[in-house]
């Protein structure tokens, strides 16, 4: 690793301008199209092949070994979110409500430094890398699926991606065997009632006392329904209804989420729901709707790779930086990846109280310790190299 050390070092300093470059130009996932050719002319400039309009802006670039032997992916996704950056730096987002708030930019620049990496030693390695520049993570179905049914891991052999996580501080990895990150459902509840004047409640049928009694009944989903041992969370997040003080609405719309680690507490979730909302609103005499969009599976990690990781960042960081994460309620497309190939999800420590990288994924003050992104290159390069220095001896299946 000490090639590995001393190049990612030199490259350092374009790893944090294009992280910085993309942060103050985000665009919003599906509408990548700047961001995707600005990182196209940049694989341009390596001089590794490059293939655009993968699943919609997504771009696959390879860059082959001289000697035969396995494919490896690796995946960076592109997107940023409908966030207003609140950051006083000279990086913030310069396009008003949108930001890059979890790190999918520094994902991007840790991908370019990588890339770049196998481009300048191509005499010394096996096989084929391939890179996975990916759309539109943030936003149900993601991007993963297009990229999928347009080939871009098609005879692969093992894939891996990283994310970089504030909440673990800087110089720690993790991740864990099987069951990962949880999958993400999204619920839209349409309550009609009866409006009418505030003094006269006896001829309304108040869809605020509808929907406040839903949300109640909903907590009980994961207190008396779940079984106490299976992660679940039930949370509504918004709650809309009414114009004015003397006016009983008529109306009221509840979104939120579902998070959820077994099929069968998925469904059991979506059908207590259902029962709720149509008897709690059958009970106060009003109608109400539940729209329940299934978000992605989730992310079960491969427990060979899984096992790769923790040998593999204790040989590279030490065995105190390495750490078995508990399993995280966020969602993530990367699980889609792991349906179809072998591979594994792991997370690099970002947080620095020291540099202002204290807040949480999605924060309108979202950042990170810019030097996390040295610390996914070296794990990235040092799993693919693993697993093809054990493809190559015939311990795996892999072709060769």
């Amino acid at each position: 690793m000490a090639r590995v050390d001393a190049q990612l070092q030199t490259a350092y300093p374009n790893m944090v301008d294009s992280r910085r470059y993309l942060h103050r130009h985000p665009e919003l996932s599906f509408h990548e199209r700047e961001t995707s050719r600005w990182i196209a002319e940049r694989l341009r400039g390596i001089g590794c092949e490059v293939r655009e309009g993968v699943g919609g802006y997504g771009i696959v670039a390879t860059v082959r070994g001289e000697r035969p032997g396995p494919v490896v992916a690796l995946r960076a996704d592109i997107d940023a979110l409908p966030i207003q950056d609140d950051k006083r730096t000279d990086y913030a987002s310069q396009v008003p409500g949108v930001m890059h708030a979890c790190g999918h930019d520094a994902h991007t620049a840790t991908m370019l430094a990588i890339v770049a990496f196998y481009q300048a030693n191509r005499d010394g390695f096996a096989g084929e890398r391939r890179f996975l520049f990916q759309p539109a993570e943030e936003v149900s179905p993601g991007g993963a699926v297009g990229m999928i049914a347009d080939g871009a891991i098609e005879g692969v052999d093992a894939v891996y991606g990283v994310h970089l996580w504030t909440p673990l501080p800087y110089g720690v990895v993790a991740t864990r065997s099987g069951p990962f990150m949880a999958a993400p459902d999204e619920i839209y509840i349409d309550i009609a009632g009866k409006g009418g004047h505030g003094a006269l409640p006896h001829e309304t049928i108040d869809a605020v006392v509808v929907g406040a009694a839903m949300v109640q009944a909903m907590q009980t989903i994961v207190s008396r329904s779940v079984n106490p041992l299976d992660p679940a969370v039930v949370t509504v997040g918004s709650f809309h209804a009414g114009t004015t003080a003397n006016v009983i609405a008529e109306r009221c719309r509840l979104t939120g989420t579902v998070r959820s680690f077994s099929e069968d507490v998925r469904a059991l979730a979506k059908e207590r729901l259902e029962a709720i909302v149509g008897q709690t609103a059958a009970m106060y005499g009003a109608s109400a709707s539940l729209e329940y969009r299934d978000g992605y599976p989730t992310v079960v990690n491969d427990t060979r790779e899984a096992e790769r990781f923790f040998k593999v960042a204790a040989e590279t960081f030490g065995q105190e930086a390495v750490q078995e994460s508990t399993l995280i309620m966020a969602g993530e497309d990367f699980t889609y990846y792991l349906r179809e190939v072998p591979g594994c999800f792991m997370f690099v420590g970002a947080g620095n109280p020291d540099c202002g990288a204290t807040y949480p994924h999605h924060h309108p003050r979202f950042d990170i310790d810019e030097r996390a992104m040295l610390q996914a290159a070296k794990l990235m390069i040092a799993m693919a190299e693993d697993f093809a220095s054990e493809a190559l001896s015939g311990k795996t299946s892999a072709s060769v």
